[in-house]
């Protein structure tokens, strides 16, 4: 009777969060994404990752440029797990997609309206907007992306790259 219940309640609605963490938890991580700033090409895209900032802290994505106020979409399928407003990311938006891996929107002019932790994303959703926010204020508006697997953070750009068909440096 235990496991009927169980089995039942697994399917309802009220469910459908945990049971995405459950699915995004079992699915290997992503061979290639698409880019996640609407009209920029992956060969647009300087490779800044591990770049130092400041003296304390290195870059842990790379920054797409474009003008402000252009839609930034998710990468990947996922759950939205924080829409905030804080430290150096400014307006950001936290999904977790497949393999548990992180991704992070940060520097957003504006989230999409109604957009909340636990909302279920696919790639091409609308997050937000290109901005200037956080410790991006003064520089040219972009979107600051970066992925976070268990080893901590890792260079997005050749998974950018590879879905967009272009080789990979060497």
């Amino acid at each position: 009777m235990l496991a009927l219940t169980a089995s039942w309640a697994w399917r309802q609605p009220f469910m459908a969060t945990p049971r995405a963490f459950w699915e995004l938890s079992r699915m290997p991580p992503p061979a290639s994404l698409p880019m996640p700033v609407q009209g920029v090409a992956a060969a647009h895209v300087a490779d800044t990752f591990g770049a130092q900032r400041g003296t304390d802290r290195s870059h842990d994505g790379v920054d797409i440029f474009a003008a402000r106020g252009t839609p930034v979409v998710s990468a990947t399928q996922g759950v939205v797990v924080a829409v905030r407003d804080s430290g150096f990311g400014g307006r950001q938006v936290w999904v977790l997609g497949p393999a548990r891996q992180r991704h992070y929107y940060a520097h957003l002019d504006d989230w999409t309206p109604g957009l909340k932790q636990g909302d279920r994303v696919h790639p091409g959703a609308v997050l937000g907007t290109v901005g200037t926010t956080g410790n991006a204020r003064g520089t040219p508006p972009h979107l600051h992306y970066g992925i976070y697997g268990s080893e901590g953070a890792y260079d997005p750009l050749p998974l950018l790259r590879a879905h967009a068909g272009q080789p990979l440096p060497r």
